[in-house]
């Protein structure tokens, strides 16, 4: 197997990382994504003391990327700095389409609340985030649309007494760092209108639950799908046993995704004019695409994660690409079975530098889905630490949400 070889390059003035987070409404459909920034002057989405220039950065990152690109048509959530609020740079963003977060540590006083009651008035909607009450925030929470509660950082009776304070006010309240299922239920159930946090990706163990069957099908199949040596007959019998399979892989090659000039009829055309790789990722896609009762964003990130793995290999020329869109397809394995990736891989007749990479992160393979996973999470120090240039990560990143937003209405039609 080759092995990428990355370097190091800095991060200039000019360059950005931009990510992504999901917010979800109460049936954990997206409401809204929250923007993720750096660059080398902005750490952590955090602007040095009244340094509009950086300021202007971020600004010119999100217009150069265009909204549209990163969030669809969903809102974009966009953290603010006290010198973003009182520069009076926020009028620069579209009112439709963002909501302002205030951070509490950035100095509450007359000021910033009048130039957010102006911004307000303007139409735009305001955020309070990792927002921890007192009475003399009283004016913030007045003029928020939306107020965040860490939930990881308060415990459960703080927490609870939160909502009862907040629901004196026409705020939606958003609960966010919700890292498990058992978290998100206790936060719905307390009457949180949005949800943030990784808790869809997770599992959701119940002891001595098996796997649905109807899902262990969908995961035997996509093994044998991934398996790089599948010889063409091999894939015939996989359609000839799934017909509605067949038939909707077929429908997609004579899509005008393919701009294949003549009509496809059959498994063994399909593979001379798009090749089997091709064929089986789509195959895997529409399998996938299969699964119910999970939220469509698990779905989302799974194609996410593996378009992102597989451009970083094909941006250091590595052969067996098909490996790392595997890796990042399979990566949300636990959260769509709701068991652990230790009972998972073992049952599966995966290759050692897959289930090593899925396991334990090991090898280039286990590299590269780190670096896409700390991409996700905003993680940008362990970004750094895998020693990818920061253009490559970046535009691997876009190109796959742009490449996700495209085909999933497609898979999901």
């Amino acid at each position: 197997m080759a092995e990428i070889v990355a370097s190091s390059k800095g991060i200039d003035t000019h360059t950005a990382f931009v990510g992504r987070q999901p917010i979800y409404g109460r049936s954990i459909d997206v409401f809204a994504y929250e923007l993720l920034f750096r660059n080398n002057e902005v750490n952590r989405a955090s602007f040095t003391d009244g340094n509009a220039a950086t300021a202007q950065v971020m600004l010119n990152t999100f217009v150069e990327i265009g909204l549209d690109h990163i969030v669809d048509h969903h809102l974009a959530f966009i953290n603010l700095t006290r010198d973003f609020v009182l520069g009076n740079y926020c009028i620069a963003l579209p009112k439709d389409r963002v909501v302002l977060e205030v951070l509490e540590n950035m100095g509450v006083d007359q000021e910033l609340i009048d130039a957010l009651n102006r911004l307000s008035g303007l139409g735009y909607r305001i955020a309070l985030d990792d927002f921890v009450y007192h009475e003399s925030l009283k004016p913030l929470v007045e003029l928020a649309d939306i107020i965040k509660v860490d939930v990881l950082e308060l415990d459960r009776k703080t927490v609870a007494r939160h909502v009862e304070i907040l629901r004196q006010y026409p705020v939606k309240l958003l609960a966010e760092k919700v890292e498990t299922h058992e978290e998100f239920e206790f936060c719905r159930d307390l009457g949180f209108d949005y949800f943030q946090g990784y808790f869809f990706c997770k599992p959701k163990v119940i002891s001595a639950k098996p796997i649905p069957a109807n899902r262990m099908a969908v995961l035997a199949l996509l093994t044998q799908l991934q398996n790089p040596t599948i010889e063409i007959s091999q894939l015939e019998r996989i359609f000839q046993e799934d017909l509605s399979l067949g038939s909707q892989v077929l429908r997609y090659i004579n899509s005008a995704f393919f701009e294949i000039p003549k009509q496809i009829d059959s498994i063994d055309q399909a593979v001379y004019m798009v090749g089997t790789d091709r064929l089986r990722m789509w195959a895997s896609l529409l399998m996938l695409a299969r699964i119910e009762e999970k939220p469509v964003e698990l779905f989302v990130t799974a194609i996410v994660r593996a378009r992102m793995c597989e451009q970083l290999a094909l941006a250091h020329h590595v052969p067996d690409v098909d490996q790392y869109f595997t890796v990042g397809l399979f990566s949300i394995l636990d959260g769509l079975l709701d068991q652990s990736m230790d009972n998972i891989i073992p049952t599966l007749p995966l290759e050692r530098e897959i289930r090593q990479a899925l396991l334990n992160r090991q090898g280039p393979l286990g590299m590269t889905l780190d670096c896409v996973l700390a991409y996700e999470r905003g993680d940008w120090d362990t970004v750094l630490c895998h020693g990818f240039e920061v253009e490559t990560v970046k535009a691997a990143y876009l190109e796959a949400i742009s490449w996700t937003s495209y085909i999933t209405p497609l898979l999901k039609s």
